[in-house]
């Protein structure tokens, strides 16, 4: 869409990511335990209630392990949550929309130019998608494993086999698209400067990369390997928020009879005497004891804070001190009295939301130079002055998250260092001179927003790693780079979710296939734990 003078672009998502998704039990409140309730001993402990340790959970207890979730705050869902920071205003307050979540824990835990291009896109995708819900090649077990473990081991080869098989005589080409920079990518396809920046922002969302960074093409593959109920790349709001869909995987753990307890911080990981993780220890001096503890939390988290170094190979401990979790991100949820009327495509006389509305809109991303330039801003240690915005109006479809006639909107920005130029970090001024900044950016494209707005909430890098234990803010728990994917994620030889500690599993995003509200970490360390338990 465009506007003669001065020229105004928006990105309004495909109809299918307008769906308004309803997940069974996701309004009904989560029953968790109370402090009398907590037993001092369980079969399996899982460390944070985000959707991955959710989804952890709910396995475990099914394949029968009595289970307990403990998590820090006061809610469940990790980022995955719906909260009112502005009264009568309902926020998915980090993460903003849904399509990665597997379609396999739908059904098992019964919850519910362009056209070649996507057709070249479709086809990478259904390669790689079968590894997402398959531990990696044991790389370890492989080299130097017994006879059994290498056996095994051949199991994840297979799966890359299969890949290559499906992509036939056009590896090369998909080769190019996971290793190139993506602007390079998308010269390939198109010439249009609005659309191929606008494409280009799929692929350095979330990552402190920029459209020339070598291997940004596999953010962009990241993003739209998701569907919904079927419909492949489409993405989606949860009825009621993110939370909702929290909500729903944790009445499904209970209900199978996982016990799950907030306000419940662990202090550190309990280790036997021979070294095998046998329990947590919480930070009021509570000890739970377990066979099996699986952590959600990111591997810095739980390996270079929970877990007793002296129990872990340096080796191991350096490359996880060097997991790379930059974040570029900034998210500010905005309340606003009135719909946004963008200059390129002017609201209807009765006010009622119109198709782009229910969209993803993407602004400042006119050229691939201008992300180019954002990302250069960041590098130097300021916030960029001209940021990339992808903003949301969820109210838009679910006009159950605000009073009648206002709405909630989401900006999901960047680039913002995590620490500024100088080594200044983060105060209240600059956070909110820097989200006036995004409100200019955003008044540009659809004058009198600024004046609509009621309150806002702006989480800074730092930020949401304080609040949602983002290791450096990143919303992956690490990049998803080349480097930190697969049987590299989060170090090569222990990406199979094990650790170098028996009986220790990482079952968040910090672990294969990565980030996102899939849940496919959770479900694969689950099934791996439980392979294991039956050997004990």
């Amino acid at each position: 869409m465009m506007a003669a003078r001065p020229r105004r672009w928006l990105r309004a998502a495909a109809a299918a990511a307008a769906a308004l998704l309803r997940i069974p039990g996701g309004c009904r409140g989560c029953h968790v335990g109370a402090a009398a309730s907590l037993k001092r001993e369980y079969d399996a402990v899982v460390i944070g209630a985000g959707h991955n340790g959710l989804v952890a959970a709910a396995y475990l207890q099914k394949g029968g392990l009595k289970t307990a979730v403990l998590e820090r705050r006061h809610l469940v869902g990790g980022a995955a949550v719906t909260e009112e920071i502005i009264p009568g205003f309902r926020f998915s307050r980090a993460s903003y929309l849904l399509s990665l979540l597997r379609p396999q824990i739908y059904s098992e835990l019964e919850l519910k130019a362009f056209p070649k291009y996507e057709a070249f896109m479709n086809r990478l995708v259904s390669a790689i998608d079968p590894l997402l819900d398959t531990c990696p090649l044991d790389v370890a077990g492989f080299s130097q494993g017994s006879l059994l473990q290498k056996l095994r081991a051949l199991q994840g080869l297979r799966a890359l086999i299969r890949a290559g098989f499906t992509l036939g005589k056009q590896l090369p080409q998909y080769y190019q698209v996971l290793t190139a920079p993506i602007s390079k990518i998308l010269d390939l396809w198109f010439e249009s400067e609005p659309l191929k920046a606008t494409l280009a922002t799929d692929a350095v969302i979330g990552a402190m990369a920029g459209p020339h960074t070598p291997g940004s093409g596999y953010v962009l593959l990241h993003h739209v390997m998701g569907e919904l109920e079927g419909r492949q790349g489409a993405w989606g709001y949860v009825a009621g928020g993110m939370g909702a869909l929290s909500q729903a995987l944790a009445n499904t753990a209970t209900a199978l009879g996982a016990e799950i307890f907030t306000e419940k911080a662990v202090a550190q990981i309990l280790l036997s005497s021979d070294g095998k993780a046998q329990g947590v220890c919480l930070q009021d001096g509570t000890e739970v004891k377990s066979r099996l503890v699986l952590s959600n939390a990111s591997p810095q988290l739980t390996f270079l804070e929970l877990t007793p170094q002296e129990q872990l190979p340096p080796e191991f401990v350096q490359r996880i001190s060097q997991f790379d979790s930059r974040s570029p991100v900034t998210k500010i949820n905005v309340a606003v009295d009135r719909l946004p009327d963008f200059r390129a495509a002017p609201n209807a006389r009765d006010g009622c939301p119109l198709p782009h509305h229910q969209c993803s809109i993407h602004l400042n991303c006119e050229d691939i130079q201008l992300l180019h330039q954002a990302f250069e801003d960041a590098c130097q240690g300021r916030p960029s002055s001209r940021p990339m915005i992808e903003l949301c109006i969820p109210s838009a479809l679910d006009p159950t998250l605000a009073p009648p006639g206002c709405h909630v909107v989401s900006l999901f920005t960047q680039y913002t260092p995590y620490t500024l130029a100088g080594g200044k970090q983060w105060d209240d001024r600059e956070r909110e001179d820097y989200a006036d900044q995004v409100f200019d950016c955003v008044e540009a494209y659809a004058p009198g927003f600024k004046a609509s707005v009621i309150g806002r909430d702006v989480l800074t890098p730092p930020d949401l790693e304080q609040i949602f234990g983002l290791p450096g803010g990143n919303i992956f728990h690490g990049a998803m780079s080349l480097d930190q994917l697969y049987f590299a994620r989060p170090v090569p030889s222990y990406s199979s979710y094990r650790s170098p500690v028996e009986g220790l599993y990482l079952c968040g995003s910090g672990a294969h296939p990565g980030g996102g509200v899939m849940g496919a970490s959770g479900r694969n360390a689950a099934r791996m734990a439980l392979e294991d338990f039956k050997k004990l």
